[in-house]
């Protein structure tokens, strides 16, 4: 199973989760100065071998055949996502645990998986852990937490409603079909699906390569480089949600000349959008055929010679906000859509100019140009190359 990219997080997105042993009641934390037992690792409890052949995981409907999940007591916030090509070891755990400022970890597995054709960047968790690491919204469903543990996959509002998963259906998973549980943000901004970890071993996703940092009261930078100085060659470390110093100066930010597009490349990057116009959406596409919205600005910049993030929370950081008043062609438009996070990112377009955007809508649409409408609009960003190569 393919390793993902820190492409699953990025600069300035949402929440996270807890680590858990096996032998502890479930929902119970464990506190990261704590003297671990004799495992670390997170642990789901098996269905009765019974069920198991009668019905694989990714099949099972019914919640009442399963352990119900524990009830969401408090929600926490996480910092830091971490990635490692081999699973956590007790050693390893333990070495992060004892780093200033860690309060929590939450294990997962994590991997790119093919749902129902696309490239799916998924999570395997523990029900009733994760979700008090979600947005209130996703934390308090009981029945959405409860469908993930009975075998439901749940996946985000975008690539529901902008990929076509409509749901209760079922889709082709890498085993077998899956059902579209829900519509959940997890607060990972690339993390697009859910499942339990039952379900994770069922699809074969690699075990416990994913760390959740939760430390609130330190600062995220200091503590990601400390993280990969402790953990083996290959670990990446990507910040979610993170706590970094404020500002020394509060007055407004002087942009040297340079620090954005030149007119040149704002009529290469228009130009090559318009190209793909009439082109087909297709959620997670890249191009040079199909896009989705974030995919299209990303190979559109690229023509001109700008390296864009990938996705769209990443791009919304990719240069200064400036009023729609003030919008010039080549500007970035974006909007929040998602009802289960409403402070999400969720779309972006190009401004063309005299009131107009180049965009790729969603699944059964095409590229093309539309007049720029304001509801739920989050802002306009004027691209700087300079910041859009950093953004992680």
């Amino acid at each position: 199973m393919p390793f993902i990219v820190v492409a699953l997080v990025a600069v300035l997105t949402a929440d996270v989760l807890l680590l858990t042993r096996s032998g502890l009641e479930a929902g119970q934390p464990v506190r990261a100065q704590a003297t671990p037992k004799s495992t670390l690792m997170a642990q789901q409890q098996r269905r009765p071998q019974q069920q198991q052949q009668q019905q694989p995981p990714a099949q099972q409907q019914p919640a009442e055949t399963i352990q119900p999940v524990t009830p969401l007591k408090k929600l926490h916030k996480p910092n830091l996502f971490v990635l490692t090509r081999k699973p956590f070891t007790n050693e390893l755990l333990r070495k992060v645990a004892k780093l200033r400022g860690v309060r929590a970890l939450e294990l997962a597995d994590a991997a790119s998986i093919t749902l129902d054709g696309k490239r799916v960047q998924t999570l395997a968790v523990n029900p009733s852990t994760f979700r008090s690491y979600t947005p209130k919204v996703t934390a308090s469903s009981d029945a959405l937490w409860q469908n993930v543990a009975a075998g439901d996959v749940a996946v985000s509002f975008v690539l529901g409603n902008d990929g076509g998963l409509a749901l209760h259906r079922r889709v082709a998973g890498p085993v077998g079909t899956l059902r579209i549980g829900a519509y959940a943000t997890t607060g990972f901004g690339a993390v697009d699906a859910v499942v339990s970890k039952d379900v994770g071993r069922t699809l074969g996703l690699p075990r416990d390569n994913a760390l959740i940092v939760s430390a609130p009261d330190s600062n995220s930078d200091t503590l990601r480089k400390a993280i990969l100085e402790a953990l083996p060659k290959g670990a990446q470390v990507a910040m979610v949600n993170p706590v970094l110093p404020k500002p020394q100066q509060t007055k407004a930010r002087s942009w040297p000349a340079g620090s954005f597009m030149t007119g040149d490349q704002i009529t290469v990057a228009l130009k090559a959008a318009a190209s793909k116009l009439g082109r087909p959406y297709v959620w997670g596409a890249e191009g040079p055929d199909t896009f989705d919205c974030s995919g299209l600005v990303q190979w559109a910049f690229a023509r001109a010679g700008v390296r864009m993030p990938r996705v769209t929370h990443q791009q919304w950081v990719a240069g200064p906000q400036v009023p729609l008043s003030q919008a010039q062609p080549g500007d970035l438009i974006f909007w929040r859509l998602d009802p289960t996070n409403p402070d999400y990112i969720s779309h972006v377009a190009i401004y063309w100019g005299n009131g107009k955007m180049i965009q790729a809508p969603r699944t059964g649409d095409v590229v093309k140009i539309s007049p720029v409408h304001t509801r739920n609009l989050a802002g306009v960003v004027r691209v700087s190359p300079v910041m859009a190569v950093k953004v992680r």
